[in-house]
C-alpha cells in the first residue's frame, strides 16, 4: 500500500482561477473534478460517464480515521500479522510462482521473500482485496482535507485508465485507500509500473498475479530498491551499546557496528553497507541492522511498525528463525502514548499527529529528551519517562 503523509491546503490557482481542491459542497468538488478533466483534454462525454455515478463514502473516511492497529508494539504487531498459516501459504506461493519470482530476481534483483511479504499484508495472497468502490473511495478522499495532494491526482489517474478499458467506475473495488488489486497498487503507480506479466495484453492486478507480482517488483525498484542487497537483518547488541546512536538517525557501515559488539543472529553482516541499528522496543527487546533497502519500504508505507514487520516477515520467508523477543521494558498505552506526544509537542518537539503512535518523530524526540535526562536513548517510551515529564 503506498500510503504517503501529506499536509492539506483548502485553496490552490489553477489555470489562473480558483479551484476547489478540497472540502464544501461535495457536488461541486465532483463539478470541479470534472472541469479539470477536461482542461487536463478528456473528452467531455467520457468524463460524464466516468463520474456519473461517483458518491461520497462515509465509511472511507471512518476507515481513515480508525488504525489503531498501528498503536501496537512491533513485537505483539509482527504476532498478529505474521501466522503459521501465512508462513506456509508464503512457501506454497512462492513454489507455485517459481517461474514469476525467477523472473523478478533476474530482471530486479528483489527476492521473493519481500514480495511474497507485501502479498501477504496487503491482501492475504490475493484472497481479500477490498471492497470499496475505488473511484468513490478516491474522490472521497480527495473532497477530505486531510492528503488531497496524495489522493486528487489518483482520480485523473483512475479515468486515464478508464479510457483504455482499464478501470470501471461502478465495479472496480478495492481497499478503503484506493489501491487496487493483489498488491494494493493506486491508479498513478499502476500507470507508471504496471507490467503484463502473464503476456495477455492487459495489467489485471486484481486477478492475475504475475502481473501483480511483475508490477509491484517494479514499483519496488522505481523507489530505489537496490538488486541484490539485503534490507534487514536481526543481530544482538551488548548491553554497553550507546543506544543514543540507535535509530534511522544514525547510519554507520555494517562493518562499523560488528566492532562495536554488533552480532548478526542469522548469515552473515554486510560489512561494506551503510546501516541503521534499530531497537523498536528499546534496548531489551529485538533488534536489527537495517540497510538501504530497508529505507524504501517506507515509499510503499510510512508506518515504522508496518515496515519493520513486513521487512522482518520478508526474512522469514527467506529462512531466517522467529526474533529473539527479548524482555523489553513495558511501553505506553494509545491514550498515555498522546499523553507523552503531547508533552513532547509543548516542549517543541515536532511529533505529528497527536495519534498515540510511535512514529518516527515521537521515536527522535524521545531520544532526544532521554538524553537530555540522562537516560539510557533507545528511543522506548516508558511509563517512568512519562512520570519524569
Amino acid at each position: 500500500m503506498r500510503f504517503l503523509s501529506m499536509t492539506a491546503g483548502l485553496i490552490m490557482l489553477a489555470g489562473g482561477a480558483m479551484a476547489q481542491t478540497c472540502g464544501g459542497s461535495f457536488q461541486g468538488f465532483v463539478n470541479d473534478l470534472k472541469s479539470e478533466a477536461v482542461s487536463r483534454g478528456f473528452d467531455r462525454g467520457t468524463v460524464d460517464r466516468f463520474f456519473a455515478n461517483a458518491r461520497r463514502d462515509a465509511s472511507v473516511i471512518k476507515a481513515d480515521r480508525r488504525q489503531g492497529v498501528f498503536q501496537l508494539p512491533f513485537v505483539d504487531f509482527a504476532r498478529r500479522l505474521i501466522s503459521a498459516g501465512r508462513l506456509n501459504k508464503g512457501q506454497q506461493m512462492a513454489q507455485r510462482h517459481d517461474a514469476v519470482f525467477d523472473r523478478i530476481e533476474a530482471t530486479y534483483g528483489i527476492d521473493r521473500g519481500v514480495l511474497l511479504a507485501f502479498w501477504a499484508f496487503e491482501t492475504d495472497y490475493g484472497a481479500f482485496q477490498g471492497d470499496f468502490n475505488t473511484l468513490n473511495a478516491l474522490v472521497t478522499l480527495s473532497h477530505d482535507c486531510r492528503r488531497p495532494e496524495l489522493f486528487r491526482p489518483q482520480v485523473f489517474a483512475a479515468l486515464e485508465l478508464y479510457t483504455h478499458g482499464d478501470f470501471d467506475p461502478a465495479r472496480t473495488t478495492g481497499a478503503w485507500a484506493g489501491e487496487i488489486g493483489m498488491v494494493q497498487m493506486l491508479p498513478e503507480d499502476i500507470i507508471e509500473n504496471g507490467v503484463d506479466g502473464d503476456g495477455d495484453g492487459h495489467v489485471s492486478l486484481k486477478t492475475s498475479a504475475p502481473d501483480a507480482l511483475m508490477s509491484g517488483a517494479k514499483m519496488l525498484s522505481s523507489l530505489g530498491w537496490r538488486p541484490n542487497e539485503p534490507w534487514l537483518q536481526e543481530v544482538t547488541v551488548p548491553a554497553d551499546m550507546d543506544w543514543s546512536l540507535t535509530g534511522l538517525r544514525t547510519t554507520k557501515r555494517a562493518s562499523e557496528w560488528a566492532a562495536m559488539g554488533v552480532r548478526p543472529r542469522h548469515g552473515q553482516i554486510a560489512g561494506s553497507l551503510p546501516a541503521n541499528l534499530i531497537v523498536p522496543q528499546g534496548r531489551g527487546g529485538p533488534a536489527f541492522l537495517a540497510y538501504p533497502n530497508f529505507h524504501v519500504y517506507f515509499e510503499w508505507n510510512q508506518s515504522f511498525t508496518y515496515v519493520l514487520t513486513a521487512a522482518y516477515f520478508a526474512n522469514r520467508l527467506e529462512g531466517a528463525p522467529v526474533f529473539d523477543a527479548g524482555n523489553p521494558a513495558p511501553g505506553l498505552s494509545g491514550e498515555r502514548m498522546k499523553q507523552l506526544q503531547r508533552k513532547l509537542a509543548a516542549r517543541g518537539y515536532d511529533v505529528g499527529d497527536i495519534d498515540g503512535i510511535l512514529g518516527a518523530g515521537t521515536r527522535a524526540a524521545v531520544q532526544d529528551i532521554q538524553q537530555k535526562l540522562g537516560l539510557p536513548a533507545d528511543a522506548w517510551p516508558t511509563p517512568g519517562l512519562l512520570n519524569r515529564l
